[in-house]
């Protein structure tokens, strides 16, 4: 969304990071492979342009909604203190506004997107910290509750991934997972004499296991 928010956030991941207990053995490297799994919180923008794009007034577009995230990072080499990762994760999720009267019309949200990922990695195997981010394709669908979606919403549109989180080990192959992330997301195509829609930049914010 801005850059202070993430700054902010890469900060928390550095305080919280993972640490191994000290022992006898050094700790170990990080996996070859990671699958990650988690239920998602999304932060759907609300804005005029946006609304306009769907012929729908700004109280009608949901603020939130919920869904789920799936990721898989392959951990290729480590330099320093950093293991550089290569990765894909896709998110999707909904939300819906209900109805009210006749002024406020019931509205559901639906966003889904494929980003392949670059990652740093700071820690060990037994838990770890990281940034990531990359370039994937998006699709936003905004239409009436039940009505079948049109060209505007099978437009999938260039975004921009980046945010981080962090994996700990509470068994040999499972980990609990957070992870939080923005999405910058390319103008829309305007159609039908209605405007395009906005570059907008959407929060989603995840919980979940890791698997390796």
């Amino acid at each position: 969304m801005r850059l202070s928010s993430f700054v902010r956030v890469i900060g928390l991941l550095l305080v919280v990071a993972p640490r191994s207990v000290m022992a006898q053995e050094p700790p170990p490297p990080l996996p070859h492979v990671v699958l990650d799994i988690r239920g998602t919180y999304l932060k759907f923008t609300q804005e005029e342009q946006l609304a306009a794009s769907r012929g729908l007034s700004v109280a009608e577009l949901p603020g939130r909604g919920l869904g789920g995230d799936a990721g898989l990072h392959v951990y290729v080499f480590k330099w320093k203190a950093v293991t550089f990762g290569l990765g894909a994760q896709g998110i999707f999720g909904r939300g819906t506004t209900a109805a009210q009267g006749t002024s406020v019309r019931a509205v559901t949200e639906r966003f889904s997107s494929f980003t392949p990922q670059l990652s740093f990695n700071f820690g060990d195997g037994e838990g770890w910290s990281y940034i990531s981010g990359g370039i994937g394709l998006a699709q936003r669908v905004i239409v009436q509750t039940g009505a079948p979606i049109t060209e505007v919403d099978e437009e999938r549109l260039r975004t921009v991934n980046y945010g981080g989180g962090a994996r700990w080990f509470i068994k040999t192959h499972l980990a609990f997972t957070f992870d939080v992330r923005f999405h910058q997301i390319d103008p829309g195509t305007p159609r039908f004499g209605l405007p395009g829609s906005p570059r907008s930049t959407l929060f989603t914010a995840g919980a979940g296991v890791s698997l390796k």
